[in-house]
């Protein structure tokens, strides 16, 4: 079995990122645990190739108008980025403030919300609420701009309560309303003008035109309010203070965060009703919520570093993501580390597996845990998984068996075998069943014949074959 500090990185990464080859490891390892974390909430660049120069590779994301190519640009920056947990946090808040692509109908729109992600997400939840409250594809998505001072739409202030801060039971009808007074007049420019040209799709091929936040102040409630006990001339920015110094705001917060960082909860709308699975690190997240004024940096920098994420009993209690398993293999098989077009076929796969990105099923985002696995998509997982990581003409799965070969000399035992395979495909354990089930089919391949770092195309297909069969066990698809 891969080595405690070895195997204790790898989670790290899987966790805080999409996972890492077997010699990033060795490096991060080297590097030691908390630097990790440190460079991880604070990476000194991102130094994939810049974004000018893959849209001139893929010009059907200059324009990003649908969601294939929107998504697909985003699958290359979470297998290609060098800053993971950026990316990482950016698909934490996509999925919490899900926004669509069916009603935005602009792929640009989105994508500028997820830069926003990136940008804001590692720092005050009181920024991102405002930044998120000022986003053109959020208020076109639950139709802020709907929202005027004669006429209110309540979409935008009853989501920003039950499903973006505090969760159900903690306000009333009238706080709903209320709030949504607070954020008329929070628009786009020229929003009528760029409805029509988008659904007549006559600025083509130079993509539909991107939204501006304006200010109407003609158009905004700019009465006195009554709000979660609070009274006065309360404003959009009020009203978010509020709610981000609102005891349920940081226990709700603290929830999304160890339910995608540590352990499937389960889904939300149960989380009234149902007591989450560790009280105490929701205590520990939620001081380090309030003692940070906020900051979703510092609470990930206790998460990470904390007794209860770092125990062996939080490994592999999370089933990944369509977008985690192929962004995760793709790291591995390092097909990517230029564009290709086969991103295409990745995202169409991950699609396939049930998640297309920048698409979720609803204002709620996907349902996740066991929600991901049915009959349809675990083979569809494992098929994916399996080809990927068994295919060794992709240059990682080369390194993985070259390193394999080097460890090993002579006519090794399918154990070791089985074992080193583990260790390359980035510092795995498993259950004694699973190992033992492997072990035996790896002993039916017949020898495996490594001399002095040396071996035949026939052992090294065989080694393919292995670890493709490791790429179907649960631990592999789960985090």
């Amino acid at each position: 079995m891969a080595d405690r500090k070895v195997s204790e990185m790898a989670h790290l990464m899987r966790r805080a990122g999409f996972g890492a080859t077997r010699d990033e490891l060795s490096d991060l390892v080297d590097q030691g645990y908390e630097a990790t974390v440190d460079a991880l909430l604070n990476p000194a660049s991102d130094e994939r190739i810049p974004d000018d120069l893959i849209r001139r590779y893929h010009p059907s994301q200059s324009a990003m108008m649908d969601r294939g190519s929107t998504a697909a640009n985003w699958l290359y920056r979470m297998i290609s980025t060098k800053a993971p947990l950026h990316e990482k946090t950016a698909l934490f808040w996509h999925g919490i403030f899900a926004t669509g692509y069916p009603k935005v109908m602009h792929g640009k729109l989105i994508a500028d919300q997820v830069k926003m992600f990136r940008s804001h997400g590692l720092g005050s939840f009181k920024t991102l609420l405002v930044e998120l409250s000022r986003d053109p594809a959020m208020i076109l998505w639950l139709d802020n701009k709907d929202n005027h001072k004669d006429s209110i739409n309540e979409n935008y202030g009853r989501e920003l309560l039950e499903l973006f801060s505090m969760g159900v039971g903690n306000y009333t009808e009238e706080d709903v309303k209320e709030c949504a007074k607070a954020f008329t007049g929070w628009t786009i420019e020229n929003e009528e003008y760029m409805s029509i040209k988008a659904n007549n799709d006559s600025i083509w091929p130079y993509g539909r035109l991107a939204g501006r936040f304006e200010f109407l102040n003609e158009d905004h409630d700019d009465g006195n309010r009554e709000f979660l006990g609070n009274s006065g001339h309360l404003e959009g920015n009020d009203i978010i203070d509020i709610i981000c110094a609102h005891p349920a705001t940081s226990r709700f917060i603290s929830r999304h965060l160890y339910n995608f960082f540590v352990a499937d909860e389960p889904q939300v709308p149960a989380w009234p009703h149902t007591p989450p699975k560790d009280p105490e690190a929701i205590n520990i997240l939620s001081n380090a919520y309030f003692e940070s004024d906020y900051n979703i940096g510092h609470m990930l920098k206790v998460l990470f570093t904390s007794d209860f994420f770092r125990s062996e009993e939080s490994w592999y209690q999370k089933v990944k993501s369509p977008a985690e398993l192929v962004a995760g293999v793709s790291r591995l098989t390092c097909e990517f580390t230029s564009p290709s077009r086969a991103i295409e076929d990745r995202n169409l796969q991950m699609t396939v597996m049930g998640q297309e990105l920048i698409n979720p099923p609803s204002v709620e985002g996907w349902h996740t845990g066991s929600e991901w696995l049915n009959t349809g998509t675990v083979v569809e997982r494992i098929n994916f998984s399996a080809e990927q990581l068994g295919d060794t003409s992709k240059p990682g799965v080369q390194t993985m068996i070259n390193n394999i070969v080097l460890q090993n000399s002579g006519v090794t035992s399918p154990e070791h075998i089985v074992d080193s395979c583990l260790d390359q495909l980035g510092g795995y354990s498993v259950s004694n069943l699973t190992r033992s089930s492997v072990v035996d089919m790896a002993s039916k391949l017949g020898n495996l014949s490594i001399d002095n770092g040396q071996t035949d195309q026939t052992t090294k297909d065989k080694l393919g074959q292995i670890l493709a069969v490791l790429a179907s066990v649960p631990e592999f698809q789960r985090g």
